[in-house]
């Protein structure tokens, strides 16, 4: 099962390494990882995305990040109402489109085109995973020259 965890840490040197590598002394791999600074300069929220399938292992990664020094509060969204999103940044190939179609087909997706040159497109988005996926099935279709995307991050309503 997926777990949406995420930690109020101190904004200091090492302390990803050190959360990261709980996860990973247990076999525990991250799927998505999200890191920022919060409205406090001095706190970052970092956001993970686990696939646990041992809920009792998971239990206790929590209650060991929450022993460790720099780690102010952990929770877990898994089970809550919250609300998650990703960014994208995709290039794509548009020189057999014309910009009305490529309006087109973004035109039920949270994007925006910030590039459109003769033979590429760069386009940004903002959405869920599942959502995310959709959008890419549609711009395979063009040709995808390059993607990058960013951990997910989530917020409890």
């Amino acid at each position: 099962m997926k777990h949406t965890i995420y930690a109020l840490v101190e904004n200091k040197p090492g302390v990803l390494a050190r959360i990261s590598g709980l996860f990973s002394a247990r076999g525990f791999n991250i799927e998505s990882l999200a890191v920022g600074e919060t409205h406090d300069p001095t706190m970052s929220r970092m956001t993970m995305i686990v696939d646990a399938k041992d809920e009792k292992i998971l239990e206790q990664i929590k209650k060991q990040l929450n022993k460790l020094i720099d780690v102010v509060s952990v929770g877990d969204l898994t089970k809550k109402k919250f609300i998650e999103r990703e960014l994208v940044l995709i290039k794509i190939n548009v020189a057999k489109t014309s910009k009305q179609k490529l309006n087109e087909m973004l035109s039920k997706f949270s994007v925006r085109i910030l590039s459109c040159e003769k033979s590429t497109a760069i386009i940004e988005a903002t959405e869920t995973k599942e959502r995310t996926s959709l959008l890419l099935e549609t711009l395979r279709k063009l040709g995808i020259k390059e993607l990058v995307r960013t951990g997910r991050i989530a917020i409890a309503e």
